[in-house]
């Protein structure tokens, strides 16, 4: 977790220290931001809207990632011009990186979806920094703040309310969905934990080019093993679901909140990913008729609550 100093400023304040000129990114790093964030939930709507059709997650994320593939080649191919060629160790990290934080954690994730709600899902996704806080204290032996596990708990308690309510009212595989969906979350923070020094070295577009290439790899023999080729046989929506959820929500975010980062820093861009879980919601009720309830608004609350203190209180 990275610690700008302009996570606890307000807008003027930022550009009076960021470097000349930055003013005038500010508030389209803001909007870069919110794009992002606002495209990364939708791939639990579309996902949902996929499994109607009556396809499974291993084919939803197959079809992602066949659709996604030449975009993140093009992007490594690009981040790659004029740099040094990637050592057999690099190239190792590379792919155990891609498999743990894109492979791993989207496979984890479109299979939890198939038991719980996209709200739920998206609230178990965003307890990532608390999740990246724990883990370095058992692999960096980091020492964390009284204030700092509060705003966890915080973080948790909302989570609980509303898997709470879901568990009373769908049965019991709400508990292995979630299950499956925070173990998404656990993957993709090992990722992000792993990949610093790798991010210093090769940059974050090269990588994210790299690895997200490898993960692709991957869910395709995924597919190609477990599933006979009949499986890929699928209704025309699902298709123009899967290229959708490739561009809109996988790729073009992935760059939005690159760019956002560039001009407002890290930790800024974190907050205003806070309107994730929000955009999930409204689009869980407007295009799945999800239900929204009380509960589901405390616990969003709760859970937005516990983040934003977090990064206040790193």
């Amino acid at each position: 977790m990275t610690a700008d100093l302009d996570a606890d400023l307000p807008a003027s304040a930022v550009s009076a220290l960021a470097p000349e000129g930055a003013e005038h990114h500010f508030w389209p790093g803001l909007l870069l931001a919110a794009a992002g964030s606002i495209g990364f939930s939708g791939k639990a709507i579309l996902a949902k809207l996929m499994y109607r059709h009556g396809i499974d997650a291993v084919t939803a994320v197959m079809y992602r990632m066949l659709f996604a593939l030449p975009m993140f080649l093009a992007l490594a191919w690009w981040a790659s011009r004029g740099k040094a060629a990637l050592t057999r160790r690099d190239w190792g990290v590379v792919a155990g990186l891609g498999f743990s934080g894109y492979y791993a954690a989207s496979m984890l994730d479109f299979v939890g979806l198939q038991y719980i709600s996209a709200s739920l899902e998206r609230l178990i996704l965003y307890l990532g920094p608390t999740i990246v806080m724990a883990l370095s204290v058992l692999w960096f032996k980091r020492h964390i703040t009284a204030k700092q596990w509060l705003a966890t708990a915080v973080s948790y308690s909302g989570t609980v309310v509303v898997f709470g309510h879901e568990l009373s009212v769908q049965g019991s595989h709400v508990a292995l969905g979630a299950a499956f969906v925070f173990g998404s979350a656990v993957s993709y923070s090992v990722y992000l934990l792993a990949s610093g020094e790798v991010v210093k070295r090769l940059g974050s577009l090269r990588l994210t080019g790299l690895a997200s290439s490898a993960a692709c790899v991957f869910c395709l023999a995924h597919f190609a093993v477990l599933k006979p080729w009949s499986a890929a046989i699928v209704p025309e929506p699902v298709l123009w679901l899967s290229a959708l959820n490739a561009v809109a929500c996988t790729f073009a975010p992935v760059l939005m909140v690159m760019m956002a980062i560039e001009r407002i820093g890290a930790a800024l861009a974190s907050q205003v990913g806070m309107i994730g879980p929000l955009s999930t919601i409204t689009m869980g009720v407007l295009l799945l008729n999800e239900p929204f309830t009380p509960v589901l608004l405390l616990g969003t609350a709760l859970v937005l609550t516990g983040v934003w203190l977090l990064t206040r209180w790193r």
